[in-house]
């Protein structure tokens, strides 16, 4: 009866415990939607929308496509910017050729064709892995950088290649200011964040993190191996076609193939490895650090004066080497990425708050004298 009494006490406990932490995220994410619907588009200036927030979201939005291939399937791939740029002239020719079509479903048939790219693409994952794999998507990288740039027909025939937002409106309202492109970015990548979330936490997502744990035990067990290999690749262009559109469109405004060239997919890259593989917030945290270091180290070369001393050119190149240094430092100190650095930090702090009220618990009665 006791033994009874006792794990009936500590499923409750359990349970308890359990509706905190599920309460306590629903309130970070009811923040969250505040701070990026409310406070952010009240907030922020014209400059910071458009030339540092909304660059942010959109590759941390890319980063998350690519992370659902490389943390949670294990699969590399070095050709992001490609499917970045399938979606960037799906959409606009979409919009171009077919101009009764509404946004939202601009967006999603871009995807979709990105997607059917990255399965494509995706098939020499079913016979190698590593860094054979990554080698084989770096075609992906040159066959379309080549393809829009050879083929005049994706960018209606223009003799700069280039494609321009046609128009961004929906239901009537004026999405080119930068409050409504900053709206489109945020709606659009919220709906991802949860489309990835879900499928992350599904019977497809258990299947992908076993693939990448042991790919042969995997098939043991009845997974579909080939099948899910695919899907990964498959939504991971997905998520990153729809982000390219949206470089294209809510951030660049102008673009060409170039646009999309191999260092944007390693900018792809370094934003999953310094965010943090399998997580869904760390690649914000990547992508906040790619755009912002070079901004802050530009900042300090006119803090110090040091454009008066040393030639422009080598400053560019102090830069870089100053950039490459903090990530191969951040890198070695931190391999999980600053989102474990994070989730470290806030189970610290929470467990020194926790300290601390058990200890001024222990501290608040009266103690007793032989007298009492």
């Amino acid at each position: 009866m006791s033994s009874f009494a006792v794990s009936t006490g500590s499923s409750e406990t359990q349970l308890a415990r359990r509706a905190r932490q599920i309460g306590r995220r629903q309130g970070l994410v009811l923040l969250a939607l505040v701070a990026v619907f409310g406070l952010i588009p009240l907030l922020a200036s014209d400059y910071w929308l458009s030339s540092i927030i909304i660059p942010t979201v959109v590759m941390g939005l890319a980063g998350i496509g690519l992370n659902l291939l490389m943390g949670y399937t294990g699969l590399v791939s070095l050709g992001s910017a490609a499917f970045m740029s399938i979606g960037a002239f799906s959409a606009y020719n979409l919009l171009l050729r077919a101009p009764f079509l509404p946004l939202p479903l601009v967006l999603g048939v871009a995807g979709l064709i990105a997607a059917l790219a990255g399965a494509l693409f995706g098939l020499p994952s079913l016979r190698i892995k590593g860094f054979y794999l990554g080698a084989s998507t770096l075609g992906a990288q040159f066959f379309f950088e080549w393809l829009f740039t050879n083929f005049h027909w994706f960018s209606n025939n223009t003799q700069t290649l280039t494609i321009s937002a046609p128009r961004l409106e929906f239901l009537g309202l004026d999405l080119i200011s930068a409050k409504g492109r900053y709206l489109l970015v945020a709606i659009t990548t919220a709906a991802l964040i949860w489309f990835a979330s879900n499928i992350v936490k599904s019977r497809i997502g258990r299947d992908w993190m076993s693939i990448r744990d042991m790919d042969t035990a995997a098939a043991v067990i009845g997974i579909r191996v080939a099948e899910r290999k695919l899907l990964a690749f498959g939504v991971s262009a997905f998520i990153c076609g729809i982000a390219g559109a949206l470089w294209a469109f809510a951030y660049l405004g102008t673009a060409d193939a170039h646009a999309f060239n191999l260092d944007k997919s390693f900018q792809v890259l370094f934003i999953v490895l310094i965010g943090g593989a399998a997580s869904i917030f760390g690649n914000f945290l990547g992508a906040a650090f790619i755009i912002l270091t070079p901004i802050i180290l530009d900042r300090l070369v006119l803090l110090l004066q040091l454009s008066a001393y040393v030639d422009q050119g080598a400053l560019t190149n102090l830069q870089r080497i100053l950039f490459g240094v903090i990530i191969i430092v951040l890198l070695i100190k931190e391999p999980d990425g600053l989102s474990s650095l994070l989730r470290r930090a806030g189970a610290a702090a929470a467990l020194r708050l926790r300290a601390l009220k058990f200890g001024g618990a222990l501290r608040s009665p009266t103690p007793l004298t032989r007298e009492q």
